[in-house]
């Protein structure tokens, strides 16, 4: 069976690789779909986010990553994907990603949304949290990839 997990992962962080190492014990493969929004203003191009989930997910055979835009159900109907792959930190998450599975749900009825608890030494961790860490100097090579924690030192510098 295969799953989408997708989102923004401008950028990805520790707690992200861990929904995604979890998830791949769970499904034959795990698509990590990154999402265009051209709505958000993102640190990193599509491309370079792609680029870095790759270099940490080389590990795991199982993981394709690409790259949509407009409905995630849309993205999920053309890889022919029932299974939406998400993760919880606490309970504001709960709220706003059951929301969207309903949603979801009503875009198409084939649709199932899994959610993950976050391991607990990452309910805190989000993105926004590390590009604000990382904005004002501060490391954050505890909280993403190396390979990314690099990248946002050099946009920051």
């Amino acid at each position: 069976m295969l799953a989408i997990y997708p989102g923004s992962f401008d950028p990805i962080t520790l707690g992200h690789l861990d929904v995604i190492e979890r998830g791949v014990k769970m499904f034959e493969q795990v698509v990590v779909a990154v999402l265009y929004n051209p709505e958000k203003k993102a640190v990193f191009s599509v491309e370079k986010r792609i680029e870095q989930i790759r270099w940490c997910t080389q590990h795991l055979p199982n993981v394709e990553v690409d790259s949509f835009v407009g409905l995630t159900v849309e993205y999920a109907k053309l890889r022919q994907a029932n299974v939406l792959l998400r993760g919880l930190r606490v309970l504001s998450d709960f709220e706003k990603e059951l929301q969207m599975a309903h949603t979801n749900k009503t875009l198409w009825s084939g649709i199932e949304t899994v959610f993950l608890a976050t391991n607990k030494e990452y309910s805190f961790l989000s993105s926004s949290v590390v590009k604000e860490i990382a904005r004002f100097g501060g490391s954050v090579t505890h909280l993403v990839p190396e390979n990314v924690a690099s990248d946002l030192h050099l946009y920051y510098s």
